[in-house]
């Protein structure tokens, strides 16, 4: 009987990790050993980034209500918390939009949360 060989599932495998480094610098996207290591890298890079993502977007959403807020008087967490009054539900995200795209309708938010405080 044949002796197997794990030949063609090792290259395969090699194969698809100097795929994924394409495009790197150097050896990094020629030598298996180091490609593996910035394929490695890299994966842990874009978990984290995914992560951060989420944050950024929250953490700008919240500086455009605040700026936006600023214009009409108010600040940020009194403005929310107007809204939670007011029984408002909107996101930051629909906020920020809102804030850029119509300020007029932004500004009938603000009285309604400063109605609410009252």
């Amino acid at each position: 009987m044949a002796r197997i060989k794990g030949a063609i599932m090792t290259r395969k495998r090699r194969n698809k990790v100097l795929k994924l480094a394409k495009g790197y610098y150097g050896s990094k996207s020629k030598l298996f050993k180091t490609a593996k290591q910035a394929v490695m890298k890299s994966g842990n890079y874009a978990y984290i980034g995914r992560k951060q993502k989420k944050r950024d977007f929250r953490r700008l959403w919240i500086t455009r209500i605040s700026a936006a807020c600023k214009l009409n008087g108010m600040n940020y967490s009194t403005f929310m918390n107007g809204l939670k009054k007011a029984d408002i539900t909107l996101n930051r995200k629909m906020l920020s939009e809102i804030a850029i795209a119509d300020p007029a309708a932004f500004t009938a938010l603000t009285e309604k949360a400063k109605a609410a405080l009252k």
